[in-house]
């Protein structure tokens, strides 16, 4: 099982930025594709960003130019962020994982079997 610790979430201002990092223990991101969602108030789960253990990404259009995923392999651990923030942000995030063989960024909930508990996001 894969353990996912996130950090990094609360209140920013409108064009402001936060960073949200979540952290695999015992896991090396090279065998590993992740994954940030969200969800916002009466919203179904949103795919933000994926990336794959190739390195490859994925975004959805909303936050295209605005928002970035990275990992740190060196510290098992995933970024994302935020950057020119917008109300319409504000969900709670959460970091998905996958270490099926052939995982890639997709961005739906069914290309990962581990979820963190999230944090929330809150731009007004």
């Amino acid at each position: 099982h894969v353990q996912l610790v996130e950090s990094g979430g609360g209140s920013a201002l409108a064009g402001g930025s936060v960073r949200l990092s979540c952290a695999a223990p015992g896991y090396g991101f090279s065998s590993l594709c992740m994954a940030w969602f969200r969800q916002a108030p009466g919203k179904e789960d949103e795919g933000v960003a994926a990336i794959g253990s190739d390195g490859s990404t994925n975004y959805a259009d909303s936050v295209k130019g605005r928002f970035t995923i990275s990992e740190d392999n060196a510290k098992n651990t995933l970024y994302l962020q935020m950057n020119s923030l917008k109300p319409e942000d504000t969900a709670m995030y959460y970091c998905l994982a996958s270490r099926r063989a052939g995982c890639w960024a997709v961005l739906r909930t069914y290309g990962y079997e581990y979820w963190g508990h999230g944090t929330q996001v809150t731009v007004s």
